[in-house]
Order: C-alpha cells, then structure tokens, then sequence
C-alpha cells in the first residue's frame, strides 16, 4: 500500500471521536479531496495505538470485493460476519455509503448497538441532505474536507519528491492556476492536471449529479454552473442569475436557480457564504458570494489563464479559514463591506480584509493612497475590540489603527491562527 500524505488538520478534530460509538462519524468533501485517504489513515492510527487490527472492519463500495454489496441485507451480512466473535469496541469504516440504498436505518441500528465506532464517507449531494438527519435522528457529526491548502500543497509536493522553487511566490502562483487536488500534484505538466481536473469534474457530474430529478434541463443547468464558476467571489443574487440567463439564453424561474445553486452546493463544487449584517447582526438573504471548492475549477473550463487577483485571494482565504474550523461569512458595515467575518467559538470574532496590494502609486489630490483606504476603512469603522486583519501579497506590511497587515503566503505558510 502506499504511504498517505498525513493531513493533520483534520486528523486532529477527529482524533477525540475515534473511540466514540454515540456519533457517527461522517467526512464529507469535494470528489478526489482525500476522505478515503483520511479513513485509512485513522485506522491506520487506531493499529499504531494498540487497537487489534480484526476490531477494524474497513468497507470500501466503490472496490472489491464489495463492489456487489447494494442492499441493506447484504452489508449487515457482511458486517456481521467479520464482527462475529470480537469484543470491545468495532470500529466500523464504509467508503461511498450511498452505494446502499437505505443504508441510514441499518447504520443507526449498528450505533444503538453500543460498541461501534463508525465512521463513513459517500455522496456528497445525498449525505448532506436533511432525510440523512432525520433518519440518523441527529447522531452524526461532520467533518467537511477541502482540497489542498497552499501550506498542504507544499507539504505534498515535499512528499511525492517533486521540486520547489525557492521563491515562494511562484509557488503560490502555480498553486493558484493547478489548484490542490492531491493526486493532481503527482503529475509533471500543466496539460496533465487539467486534464485531471476535467476528468474530476466529469467524475462529479455523473455520480453526484446528472440523475438529479431537479434538473429538467441540462443545458441550462450547465449553463448556470458556468456563470457560477466564472463568477466565484462576485456578490451574487437569483435575480441577477435570472436577468443574465433571460437575456443571453432563456427565461428561467427563481425556484429552477435555487435548485440548481443547491445542487451545486451539495456536490461541493461550491460554497455559499452569507452576507452579516453589523448593525442588525442578522444574515443578509438575498445578495450572497459563492466560492469555488478548487480554483482549478475555474482554470480548468476558461481558456483565459489570467488571474483576477481579487476573488482568485479571497477564495484561497475563504477556504483556508475554513479548512481550519471557522465559520465565515461576508461583513456589511453600512455601506461599507468587509470580505469576511470569522467565528470559532461562540464570542470570538475577527475581521479579515484581502487584497492583492496597497503598496502602490494609486494617489488622490490630498496625497492619500485610495488603494490603502479603501482597505483600511471597512476595518476602522469597526469598534468592537476583535482583531482586525488585512491579507495582501506584499512584503512590506505596515500597521495602522491597531490591523494586523499578513502576507497571505507566509500566514498560510505559518497556519496563522485569527484572534
């Protein structure tokens, strides 16, 4: 067997389940983000630790010999049959689950039994829909992967043996345009990983979503996708999706591009982050930013490989907070906007600004720098006492008005904590 890249980040937020039979364990994650990898090196850290390798019944669907496993009947009859005789604690693993249809009812029996730790992955648009909480009556945790951040990028190349340039700069950049699926980082050329990356976002459209009864309309779903993807990081409403489709393709209804943006969601080729509003501290519906799973996505569908630093840096930033467990969403202050509040613990917030400079000549008459007050201002009309940051690609940082100014390569390199 090969030997896994160790993504530690997740490990440690799982490590005080792996004993736990009251929860179920479920990973959830873009295609091809790693969650089978994550299983296997949890259980391969139960077995260091001292737990008997027979208590771990490992249950890959989508390989053999349980590619014919369908029913409910017949994976109960192959659980049993490797528990049969074993005490203590069984530690339960089943990779793409949703090859099961009903599988939540017979998973739940095995939990109520007392003396199994499960842990699952599977389909992402049907693990993440409200019939499995229902059905598991609540007793499941998750735990949402991404793919690569910049840090874990250069962790793996380091890994597989690949070079890396001294200047980390460039790293960043081609990090950017190759995105962080992990195999794609074992491939040599720019056309390869694309090319892999074609063959991910095929791999999602026939499993997770092209028997979707929603989806009426093929064409123009895919439609939709494309002005999502092209769009990542722009504020964006229905209204908006509707008028752009209305005058460029079809007439569409709201309901069909909320369908539609759900789906997409649940796929995990996106991820919805809601507008909060300051001053009323409620979420704003209505006028939200979507961002992508993997800036491959985009890269890999436009034949225009020019970055737009802006979004392109609040998609690393907004994946990178959250592959670290803090909740996000996008600041209103009045009539400014900062690009994203964070949230670990219940009364800890901090506010982040991203840009890719303000170390520039961009200069009004009174001799300001309109770059650097367009930044700071959202940032300094907050008066709460939570810290303040601004992450841009420059090297020389400055302070003001108590912000802290990062470099968003060393922050990530440095798994900068917010607070």
């Amino acid at each position: 067997m090969d030997k896994l890249y160790i993504r530690e980040k997740y490990l440690k937020r799982l490590r005080g389940f792996y004993h736990d039979v009251d929860m179920i364990k479920v990973i959830t994650g873009v295609r091809r983000c790693g969650k089978s990898s994550l299983m296997q090196i949890v259980r391969d850290e139960l077995i260091a630790n001292g737990v008997n390798e027979d208590n771990i019944i490992y249950i890959h669907l989508d390989r053999r010999p349980f590619k014919t496993i369908k029913t409910t009947e017949r994976l109960e009859e192959v659980i049993d049959k490797k528990a049969a005789g074993l005490s203590g604690i069984k530690y339960l693993f089943i990779d793409e689950i949703q090859n099961v249809k009903d599988f939540e009812e017979t998973v739940n029996a095995y939990r109520e039994e007392g003396d199994y730790s499960i842990f699952m992955t599977g389909s992402n648009s049907y693990l993440l829909s409200g019939e499995l909480a229902t059905k598991l009556t609540g007793r499941y945790v998750e735990f949402e992967m991404s793919t690569l951040t910049f840090d874990e990028y250069i962790g793996i190349k380091q890994f597989f043996g690949k070079i890396l340039n001294s200047d980390m700069e460039k790293e960043f950049i081609q990090y950017i345009t190759e995105g962080g699926f992990p195999l794609s980082v074992k491939y040599n050329t720019y056309d390869e990983k694309m090319a892999y990356v074609n063959s991910v976002i095929d791999e999602i459209y026939e499993k997770d979503i092209k028997n979707n009864k929603k989806i009426r309309k093929k064409a123009l779903f895919q439609k939709v996708q494309t002005y999502i993807i092209n769009n990542f990081g722009a504020t964006t409403s229905v209204d908006s999706i509707c008028e752009y489709l209305g005058k460029n393709v079809e007439s569409v209804s709201k309901k069909t591009i909320y369908n539609y943006l759900e789906i997409l969601e649940n796929a995990k080729i996106i991820s919805k982050c809601e507008r909060f509003d300051m001053k009323s501290k409620r979420s704003l519906q209505g006028a939200e930013k979507y961002y992508l799973s993997d800036l491959s996505f985009y890269f890999a569908k436009n034949t225009d490989g020019r970055i737009n630093y802006g979004p392109v840096l609040e998609n690393i930033v907004y994946n990178y907070v959250r592959s670290n467990g803090y909740k996000t969403s996008v600041g209103k202050v009045g009539k400014l906007e900062v690009d994203f509040i964070l949230r670990k613990n219940a009364d800890e917030y901090s506010y982040v600004q991203v840009a890719r400079t303000i170390d520039n000549d961009n200069f009004d008459e009174s001799g300001k720098n309109i770059t650097e007050e367009r930044e700071y201002r959202p940032l300094e009309k907050i008066s709460d006492g939570y810290a303040k940051y601004l992450i841009t690609m420059d090297k020389l940082l400055q302070r003001r008005s108590g912000v802290k100014h990062l470099n968003i390569i060393d922050m990530i390199l440095d798994n900068n904590e917010f607070k």
